[in-house]
């Protein structure tokens, strides 16, 4: 036999259940809009790349050193990777760090409908 609680305590849980869930929701909101906003930079070879993305993968700057430059005139495609190992190394680290967060909020449950 289940033994099972007064009517107004299963409604004082689950109104406590639905208050929490709203504010999770919230504290997920607030922060994605944070991270979104947020600059990631990463560089690869001491900065002769430098790329910053932002919380949403956008691109905002690509630096490239005046001695890459150079040497890279006769080696295009060597700056070409250069530049990609960047990027991916930028986005990894926006992706890693918003997951990170979110981790922080949810304790790394996957909720449905929420998307981090």
């Amino acid at each position: 036999m289940k033994a099972r609680l007064p009517k107004e305590y299963q409604r004082k849980s689950q109104s406590e259940i639905i208050k929490q869930a709203q504010e999770m929701q919230q504290n997920i909101t607030d922060l994605q809009a944070e991270l979104d906003e947020r600059e990631f930079s990463a560089s690869v070879d001491g900065d002769l790349v430098k790329v910053t993305v932002t919380g949403k993968h956008e691109i905002k700057s690509i630096e490239i050193s005046e001695d890459l430059i150079e040497d890279a005139k006769d080696d295009k495609e060597m700056l070409e990777d250069m530049i990609i190992a960047a990027v991916n190394k930028a986005i990894t680290l926006a992706t890693d760090t918003c997951d990170s967060e979110m981790d922080k909020i949810t304790g790394g449950l996957n909720i449905p409908g929420f998307s981090f």
